[in-house]
């Protein structure tokens, strides 16, 4: 029951070995709040999501913190008179829990604001300067920056040499010794509000974007963690120099870093700043959300996900007969369906702890659909229970859980299977006289509902078209 996961930072497969294999702690970059999510910051939820409930499944507890960015620049400049930057921050920072609880990923053990952790980001800069890592800058503007060329293992994450690195865009530098030094505070600028500045030794100023996560993830796990998981695209410059200050700074930091693929179009990742992002609410608004997740969920974490109209029609299928054999399962099950206890197969346990490979997990969960609808047409309720139980245990750790399909007990749904079952008694009735024209018509007419008819050895029962 070894779970293996890829480490970026060793560009390899390596068991999994907690510190406390009884907590599982995972540190997850979160969203920079300046505009609203789109789909591919929600797969990214989704793919950690299934990481934690696999974790969860296999050592029982996992703490789990993903940080939100409210300070940065692109917050700043997104920020209007009739809507100053924090509250724009807050706006967007609900659009993204509303996206991620649609599609039904799990809320964070904590999530700190960055703005909540600006002393804990001083002390470790101070942490830095003393230690001869950092340095305020000779222009008197307030900046801090990390000195790269102090610490030999920088570019260690990408394995990438220091002269071949581009130069650090996130801040002026004019106040660098080198280009590639990169702000760990940035000083007061007069054009920017003076509410977005706090006081420092080096006078008023914001934290740069990497110290955050550092500090954060010391704060609430600690100065060394299991995991520090985000966006491939996150591995530099951000993640780099999140290791760099960190381990500068005595902290053990991350165990290991798993990163997760990107969304394309067209071959190219979608971005904001490529302009080809599908927004999350404008998909949740035309697409049911469980098939959404599925459709985010379903390739391998690590792989670039290229969305199309399609991959959600396929979701949509594939659910589909999932949703149909537990709805039959149901209608001939004591109680009408087994617990959710259940263990995993076997083979779906060993998919799950081989990097998370989701692909050929659902091909365990679908041949056991498959395999339960076979007993359900030979009549074996044992097999049928023991299906339900297997398929239940796996959607619940690929976050698609049965149990929170609608119970069909509201009165819409009440009314309209009292209309639809005196159809159906009208039909049957019809084809007792052999009255084939009137079966026909009505047959039509609920099918033209969106209605699906399944005659059966109990008798017929119906179902919504969702595919």
């Amino acid at each position: 029951m070894t779970v293996r996961l890829y480490d970026t930072r060793a560009q390899a497969l390596r068991d999994f070995a907690p510190r406390d294999p009884s907590n599982v702690t995972v540190y997850v970059c979160g969203p920079t709040v300046q505009s609203g999510p789109h789909i591919g910051h929600v797969r990214a939820a989704v793919g950690f999501d299934i990481l934690r409930r696999w974790l969860e499944y296999r050592h029982g507890r996992v703490t789990f913190v993903r940080n939100v960015t409210d300070i940065d620049d692109k917050i700043l400049a997104n920020a209007t008179d009739a809507e100053p930057w924090w509250a724009l921050a807050y706006r967007i920072e609900l659009e993204f829990t509303r996206a991620y609880a649609a599609v039904g990923v799990l809320a964070p053990t904590y999530e700190p604001r960055a703005t909540a952790s600006v002393p804990q980001m001083i002390e470790l800069i101070e942490t830095l300067i003393e230690r001869g890592h950092a340095y305020a800058a000779p222009d008197g503007s307030g900046d801090v920056y990390f000195d790269v060329r102090s610490w030999p293992e920088y570019g260690s994450l990408t394995r990438q040499s220091l002269d071949a690195m581009e130069a650090a865009a996130d801040a002026d530098p004019r106040g660098k010794r080198d280009p590639r030094d990169f702000a760990l505070w940035k000083g007061a600028k007069p054009e920017e509000p003076s509410d977005a500045a706090w006081s420092s030794p080096w006078g008023h100023g914001r934290p740069g974007w990497h110290i955050e996560c550092s500090a954060m993830s010391r704060r609430y796990l600690g100065g060394e963690f299991d995991i520090h998981g985000g966006g491939l695209d996150l591995r530099f410059p951000h993640h780099e120099n999140e290791l760099a200050q960190s381990t500068a700074a005595g902290d053990p930091f991350a165990r290991y870093w798993v990163h997760n693929g990107l969304v394309t179009v067209g071959d190219q990742k979608m971005s904001k700043s490529l302009g080809n992002f599908l927004l999350a609410d404008d998909v949740l608004r035309e697409r049911d959300p469980r098939v959404v997740r599925y459709a985010l969920g379903a390739a391998h974490y690590r792989s670039s996900l290229d969305l199309t109209p399609a991959s959600f029609d396929e979701a949509e299928a594939a659910l589909g007969r999932i949703r149909s054999f537990l709805q039959r399962a149901a209608r001939v099950l004591p109680g009408g369906s087994a617990g959710r206890d259940e263990d995993v197969p076997v083979a779906f346990a060993s998919a799950m702890d081989d990097d998370l490979a989701v692909p050929q997990a659902l091909a365990v969960l679908h041949e056991t659909v498959r395999a339960g609808n076979t007993a359900l047409d030979e009549g074996d309720h044992d097999a049928v229970s023991a299906a339900v139980g297997a398929v239940s245990a796996m959607l619940a750790v690929l976050g698609l859980d049965a149990a929170d399909e609608p119970r069909g007990d509201d009165a819409e749904t009440v009314a309209l299977d009292a209309l639809v079952r005196t159809m159906i008694d009208q039909r049957a009735e019809a084809r007792a006289t052999k009255d084939w024209t009137t079966a026909d018509r009505i047959r039509d007419a609920i099918a033209a509902a969106g209605i699906v008819l399944e005659d059966g050895p109990e008798g017929t029962h119906w179902s919504v078209n969702r595919g």
